[in-house]
């Protein structure tokens, strides 16, 4: 029993001097994409793609409106026919807009592949920077702030995040 605590013990002291020299830094890659220029011309394309999106959105909800108020103060004088051709018609209305919406900005829609498209390169340079800056300072590890991953704490010592900024900024 004394022996392999003993061993126990002897495994543990091993690991600890490896693990004592492992450095983490972390950055917030918000700041980097707000404070980036191209970042930032990326996001303003998107923005405008979307608000065009959105006005054609708006334009064909606003028309099935006036046909739904349309039809609501016809709909006692239309024949049983007409009424039924007429609710076809606001039914294929509203299916079209709500295609229209999942196409643009649904998960696997224009929007996605825009975003990706536009932000990906933006995304491989912070990469990049990130990595130089981590091989500059010796860095094992770099977490981002910003992300989701749980980081209780970070002394603000081993931040990069203006390292990173100063690095993409110098390009």
């Amino acid at each position: 029993m004394k022996k392999s605590v003993f061993i126990l013990a002897l495994l543990a002291a091993s690991v600890l001097p490896s693990a004592a020299q492992t450095k983490i830094a972390f950055i917030n890659s918000a700041t980097i994409m707000e404070q980036l220029p191209e970042a930032q011309d990326a996001q303003k394309q998107l923005d405008a793609i979307a608000s065009q999106w959105q006005a054609d959105l708006n334009q064909m909800a606003g028309d099935l409106q006036k046909k739904v108020e349309d039809y609501d103060k016809r709909k006692l004088i239309m024949s049983d026919k007409r009424r039924s051709e007429v609710e076809k018609e606001l039914q294929d209305l509203d299916k079209k807009i709500v295609d229209f919406r999942n196409q643009k900005f649904g998960t696997s829609g224009e929007m996605f592949t825009k975003q990706n498209e536009l932000m990906k390169p933006v995304q491989e340079k912070i990469f990049k920077a990130v990595k130089d800056v981590a091989d500059e300072e010796s860095y094992d590890y770099v977490i981002d702030r910003s992300s989701s991953t749980l980081l209780l704490f970070a002394n603000a010592k081993h931040d990069l995040t203006q390292k990173v900024l100063e690095n993409l900024l110098q390009k």
